[in-house]
């Protein structure tokens, strides 16, 4: 049996874990996610600590997404975006923009956030995103007032104009336009000129022979004064040696 003094700092302990638990817990977005605050002025120190402390503790590959659905709904920026699929596309080699990835809803929704919060200004921004596959992040910088350039390559461009002209109706606070962009390959001046404010991607890469080409189209895009917001998901390589 604890004394009454005892009891008494134990209760003053546990209010205390509460209210700093408390302090290092906020939320995202419309969808109010419960995330984990980290303050540190160095990105990377901020970073190995998230890795550290293994948040989020799970991980589970398409948590946001289904490609088996032709058609997925999400709540942003005051609306609800029906985002078409073709999941029979991906069983075409290379074709991997055809549905939507857990990366894009990440990153749609911190832009979300970021600019509800403040702490980001999209309105009348320039922004071109790589990779647009079908369309989720350009739709939702658009209808947070950015001046959107959505791009990837010729035989994508049907699903993400549709998406495009689906989602993107009545007031919308900024603008969005498709253009076709190979990287690698000069781009259009209207990409260039003038240099995006923002330059945005998700899970754009799923292969190493494309990395190269993604730097080179990167300095070709950037000035000093862009942005280059990028998403992807960690996956764990595992390897084993037969001998």
């Amino acid at each position: 049996m604890m004394g009454g003094e005892e009891e008494k700092e134990e209760e003053i302990g546990k209010k205390d874990e509460e209210e700093e638990e408390e302090e290092m817990v906020g939320s995202i977005g419309s969808y109010r996610g419960r995330v984990r605050l980290v303050y540190s002025s160095a990105a990377a120190a901020e970073m190995m600590l998230l890795w550290g402390i293994q948040q989020p503790t799970l991980s589970k590959p398409n948590a946001f997404v289904s490609h088996s659905s032709q058609q997925l709904r999400l709540d942003a920026c005051g609306r609800t975006l029906s985002i078409l699929q073709s999941p029979s596309s991906l069983g075409t080699p290379g074709v991997t923009g055809s549905v939507l990835w857990d990366s894009g809803v990440v990153l749609g929704k911190f832009l979300e956030h970021t600019v509800e919060s403040g702490m980001m200004l999209l309105q009348g921004k320039k922004v071109v995103e790589l990779g647009s596959g079908c369309g989720l992040v350009g739709c939702i910088a658009a209808l947070l007032g950015a001046e959107v350039i959505l791009t990837d390559l010729p035989d994508r461009l049907r699903l993400l104009r549709k998406n495009v002209g689906t989602n993107l109706y009545g007031n919308v606070r900024g603008s969005a336009a498709v253009s076709q962009f190979v990287w690698g390959e000069e781009p259009d001046l209207e990409l260039i000129q003038p240099l995006p404010d923002y330059v945005l991607g998700s899970d754009v890469i799923y292969g190493e022979d494309a990395v190269m080409d993604l730097l080179a189209t990167l300095l070709e895009l950037c000035g000093t004064q862009t942005t280059i917001i990028l998403a992807g998901e960690l996956e764990m390589m595992l390897s084993s040696n037969t001998s």
